[in-house]
Order: C-alpha cells, then structure tokens, then sequence
C-alpha cells in the first residue's frame, strides 16, 4: 500500500519512475502504464530590445540555416515582378519609396515566412503597403529570397565572436545628426515633442534606427474602431460625372486606381491621363521622399543624436 502511494505521488509530482516488470498470472490483465509526462518545449526567445515581445522563431543576431535554392530562385523572380518597384533592386528601396528591407527588423527577424507573409498578404495596408496577389506558397517563396540576401550582405546582425564585444551602429556624430534632424526632419517632429523620450522607449539602437528611417517613431493613439490610421495614404477621385469617391488608397498606377471605402467595399477606377481626377494624400510622402537621399553617414549621425533623447 505505501509502494502504492508512493508511485501515486511520484506521477502527480511529475516524476519518472523505473519499475521493475511483474509477472502476470495467466488469465490476469496487465495493469495500464502510465506514459512520462512530455519535455516542455523549450521558451520561446525573444528579441532583445523590445520588452518581451516575440517577433517569431528567428531572433536577429543568429545565424540562419541556408535555404532552399529552388525556392529562393522562384522567390527572386516574384520579387522582380511584384516588389522591385518600392524596394529596389537591391531591397534598399525603389523608385516608389518603399523602405530598406535590409534594415528591416521584420526581414532579420522572420525565420519562416510567419513575419514577412503576413504583410504581403495585406496586413500593413493602413500604412501604405497594399497587399500582393499572389499565393501563401509564392509568398513564403518571396520571403525565403528576402531573408537570403539579408543573410547573404555578411555581418549586419551576426553574433559577437567569443569574448568580443559586437560593433556598435552607434558610429555618426550627435551634434552634425541633430543639425540635419532640424532642416530635414523639424517641421514635423520635435525632440521636446512626440520624439521626447524615444530613447528610453526603444533602448535598442538597432531597433531605434529602424524605426525611424522607415517613419514609425512617432508617439501615435490607436485609431478609432472604423478609422484610418494616421499614416494611412487616402486617395479622392472625382469623376467626368462630378461623383467624389474618397477612402483609403489601396493602389495606383498610370491605368488604374483602387480606392477602399469606409463600408469595407473596394472600388477601382480606370484612368486615362487625368480622367478621372486623382488627389492623393500620403501622410508617409516626406518619409518616402527622403528614403532616396538619405546616406548611411546621414542615418548614423542622426540616430547617434536620437539616442540622447532620453
């Protein structure tokens, strides 16, 4: 009986326990085994820098397995077609201002897609990205081609050798940073305004410099149920017929313009030259417009001068 109890206990307390086999009399049924509970899997790692939260399986600074050739190949040529356009040939921004996936917390932290095929799939379509029409299959192809050049352009994100301290992005001048920050970036952000205290809000200088080259630095309220995000780009089109019809730009070209209306339906309109008429309002525009002057030793003087505002 106490042998009993004990082995009870033991199975509660989690134990793994070796019992010797008894012998079983013939017409007697075995008595069921209890199977060891299983290894709990290990904790997820999170990246460092942003206060807990998981961004995925991959966190930046480990070195990622080499993908799959065919895949990547196929994921290149979809690139070409669908993405070169806003983020260049070289995934440091296109024509279209899209922002360095280089520099992307999202690109040096997606291990399988979980990160990078959400948004293809249209979740950033209130910030400007509109989704892409291609299948999850395509898109983890597209995502497997982004995180191999990421890989591929050598140590940015790689791990420290033993015993060595990892370099420092912290390498630009505060005082010639804090310059440019005033003729280029003053009329709409101020240190003693939205971006005081941005420092101590995104300690990692990495992740600061991210955020904002690529315009998410700015201290924001979550929009209304309903409403449009304040850097959502918003499109009005006036018809031959006189008829406005205004919302959220989903997409434009030199054919076609795609509006997203406040009832949730999608209406797309053919253009010929300047009919019908397209006003666009892009709160992201001097963001975008930037993306094609910036230089490193610009981005580097200004986040050494970001990182004094504590």
């Amino acid at each position: 009986m106490q042998a009993e109890n004990f082995l009870v206990a033991a199975v509660l307390a989690g134990l793994t326990i070796a019992v010797p086999p008894r012998a079983v009399s013939q017409g007697s049924t075995p008595a069921a085994t209890t199977p060891a509970p299983a290894t709990p899997a290990p904790a997820a790692q999170v990246a460092p820098g942003t206060g807990g939260r998981r961004f995925g399986g991959f966190v930046p600074g480990q070195h990622r397995p080499p993908g799959d050739p065919v895949q990547i190949a196929h994921g290149k040529a979809l690139f070409a077609v669908n993405c070169v356009s806003c983020h260049g040939v070289d995934l440091r921004g296109g024509d279209l201002g899209g922002p360095n996936l280089l520099r992307s917390h999202v690109s040096l932290s997606d291990q399988n897609g979980e990160l990078i095929l959400p948004i293809i799939q249209g979740s950033r379509q209130d910030e400007g990205m509109p989704a892409i029409p291609i299948d999850p299959q395509d898109g983890l192809a597209v995502a497997a081609y982004i995180r191999s050049v990421v890989e591929t352009i050598g140590s940015q994100g790689r791990p420290p050798s033993l015993g060595k301290e990892a370099p420092s992005i912290l390498v630009g001048d505060a005082s010639t940073g804090q310059a440019y920050f005033t003729a280029k970036c003053g009329s709409c952000h101020s240190a003693t305004g939205d971006l005081q205290g941005i420092a101590a809000r995104i300690t990692d200088p990495k992740i600061l410099q991210t955020n904002w080259v690529a315009g998410g630095g700015r201290r924001r309220r979550m929009p209304a149920p309903g409403a449009a995000s304040p850097r959502t780009a918003t499109v009005s089109v006036t018809l031959a017929s006189g008829e406005k019809v205004e919302g959220r730009l989903i997409r434009i070209d030199d054919f076609l313009v795609t509006v997203g209306l406040a009832d949730g339906a999608v209406r797309t309109f053919r253009r010929d030259e300047d009919v019908p008429k397209v006003e666009v309002h892009d709160p992201m525009k001097a963001h975008r417009d930037l993306m094609a002057v910036y230089t490193d030793k610009d981005i580097h003087d200004v986040t050494a001068y970001l990182v004094t505002l504590k």
